[in-house]
């Protein structure tokens, strides 16, 4: 999962960096004789977000949509020659977000917010039915579909071996994408269960027996007790095996 989720973040940074160069100059928009400048703003803020998403297309296995919303009909803004985009601290373009606005050349210097929405479309499992929470996930409670990757901050789970044999965390729906805070371990064994302990190094694998001092999580580390009093951490590989790299 972190493999396909490092283009993204990678994305990200290269996106956020992009921004914060500021807006070429042979972008800058006179709005002086406009009498909408609101919608001006908004014409300036959405060419200038989808030509930043046009320039980070290939990297990105992901295909990406802004929404830009509106300014509060209330403001009133002066004339200004140059409108600057720029992400706030703070921010960033995933999801429920906002782009700042500020009039750097001008009679009267102002900064406003506009609310966006970036939507990122790629490849995730949903919930076919319902399950209910404490259930083991199978493979046929989820189908493969395209869903928005941004609408929730919990990363989507893209691999099927990420969730297959994972414990539902709560009731899950229809139609839900399978994301990361949906699903935990399964708890395979109790502490004090004996367990095999199969310890391995450079050249070399030694198999023994331990008592579990922790509950045993598929994919999670356990703690162990050897027969000599020796406490060992490893990773729980199935429901009696504790494997300790050395």
């Amino acid at each position: 999962m972190f493999k396909l989720l490092r283009p993204v973040l990678k994305y990200l940074k290269y996106l956020i960096a992009w921004i914060c160069l500021g807006l070429p100059a042979a972008w800058a928009q006179s709005v002086s004789a406009v009498p909408d400048v609101g919608v001006a703003l908004l014409a300036s803020a959405q060419s200038w977000l989808d030509h930043a998403l046009a320039q980070q297309a290939q990297p990105l296995p992901l295909r990406t949509e802004v929404v830009v919303g509106r300014l509060d009909a209330r403001l009133k803004l002066a004339p200004c020659q140059q409108i600057e985009p720029y992400l706030p601290p703070g921010t960033r373009l995933w999801g429920q977000s906002r782009l700042g606005l500020r009039c750097v050349q001008g009679v009267t210097r102002w900064n406003v917010f506009l609310p966006i929405t970036v939507k990122a479309f790629g490849p995730a499992w949903v919930i076919k039915g319902q399950i209910a929470s404490g259930a083991v996930l199978q493979a046929s409670d989820a189908m493969a579909v395209e869903v928005d990757w941004a609408e929730r901050a919990s990363p989507v789970i893209a691999n099927q071996a990420d969730w297959l044999g994972q414990t539902a965390t709560r009731m899950l729906g229809a139609g839900q994408p399978l994301r990361q805070d949906m699903v935990r371990g399964t708890q395979v064994f109790q502490a004090g269960t004996q367990v095999r302990v199969v310890a391995s190094g450079t050249g070399f694998e030694i198999t023994g027996r331990g008592q579990a001092l922790s509950g045993g999580v598929l994919g999670q580390s356990a703690r162990v007790r050897m027969g000599n009093g020796q406490i060992l951490q490893g990773q729980v590989t199935d429901d009696r095996t504790v494997r300790v790299l050395l």
